[in-house]
């Protein structure tokens, strides 16, 4: 059975509140907007909040392509206990006690400083990386244990926002690479201070170029559906971080049938480069992702229904 063509086709960046997991988002989307073909990129766990990436539409087919290499977050770091989550959702595992110099703003800033660069980072017991063709999760609620191995992470910038003592905490804000678990960060470092550590809040402030204040709430969402969506789409090519070739009418018909079109220029007034990929506009929708190869432009993705947001 062939897939009924989509209403419209965005990319939205959706505020995602405490205690829905990034699924339960999707669910949400699907309802304000009425369209069934919803995804989402970067999972964000039940207890963060912060910048979720939503596609609608055929630009579901842009989520694998996203890169959002860096993320940021505004982290809470508990001192004194160590969770099974390694964070507050779940239980206490050990205690240890907190040193008052470990409260102290100039001690906290030099920890900090510490992490930044590259480093070997176990993923946690509870996440959804997947062994063998089996989620560590999974395997946690199953009371087994998954060997996860330590992959190879970069925390470009971690700063202190302020630290909490009366809660024994401390609030750090982190620019960290795809991949990083902000909860191995604080577990690792509260073992390294010897007090033990979870993270009891994370935001998701950044996702790539993506940041909060081209969010919209859930309940905006429901409240304005499609037409919040149309007001407040994201710029895919922008996301994709790729320039933009706008499309005459008469290359319309060969565009949509696959067949190679002439360089032309770029918005910067350009050629492409041999190799570069970039994307194709049209009305101010993208309409394709294409490459320079030779002397031509070639097809690698094209959406016909075009998704909307090219500014």
């Amino acid at each position: 059975m062939s897939r009924r063509p989509s209403a419209f086709s965005a990319l939205i960046a959706v505020d995602k509140p405490a205690g829905l997991t990034s699924h339960d988002v999707v669910s949400r989307v699907r309802r304000a907007v009425g369209e069934k073909r919803v995804g989402h990129a970067g999972t964000l766990d039940p207890a963060a909040t912060g910048v979720l990436v939503v596609g609608i539409g055929q630009a579901t087919k842009l989520l694998g392509l996203l890169t959002l290499d860096r993320k940021g977050y505004r982290a809470t770091f508990a001192l004194g206990s160590e969770t099974t989550t390694d964070d507050a959702e779940g239980e206490v595992t050990a205690e240890a006690p907190v040193g008052p110099e470990l409260l102290e703003p100039a001690r906290a800033e030099s920890e900090l400083a510490r992490l930044v660069g590259e480093c070997e980072q176990v993923p946690p017991r509870f996440s959804a990386v997947s062994v063998n063709g089996r989620r560590a999760y999974d395997a946690a609620r199953a009371g087994e244990e998954l060997e996860l191995a330590a992959r190879r992470v970069t925390i470009h910038a971690a700063q202190l926002v302020g630290v909490r003592p009366e809660e024994r905490s401390w609030v750090v804000d982190l620019d960290v690479s795809k991949g990083t678990y902000v909860r191995s960060i604080a577990r690792d470092l509260g073992r390294s201070l010897g007090c033990l550590a979870h993270v009891s809040e994370l935001r998701r402030t950044f996702s790539g170029p993506v940041a909060l204040g081209a969010c919209v709430s859930l309940g905006e969402l429901a409240e304005g559906g499609a037409e919040l969506v149309h007001e407040r789409a994201l710029d895919p090519a922008a996301v994709l971080g790729l320039p933009v070739r706008e499309l005459a009418l008469d290359e319309i018909a060969d565009v949509t049938n696959g067949r190679r079109i002439a360089p032309g220029a770029l918005r910067d007034g350009r050629a492409p480069e041999p190799g570069e990929r970039l994307a194709l506009a049209f009305a101010g929708a993208l309409v394709g992702i294409w490459r320079r190869e030779g002397a031509r432009l070639v097809c690698e993705s094209n959406f016909p229904q075009g998704i909307e947001g090219v500014r």
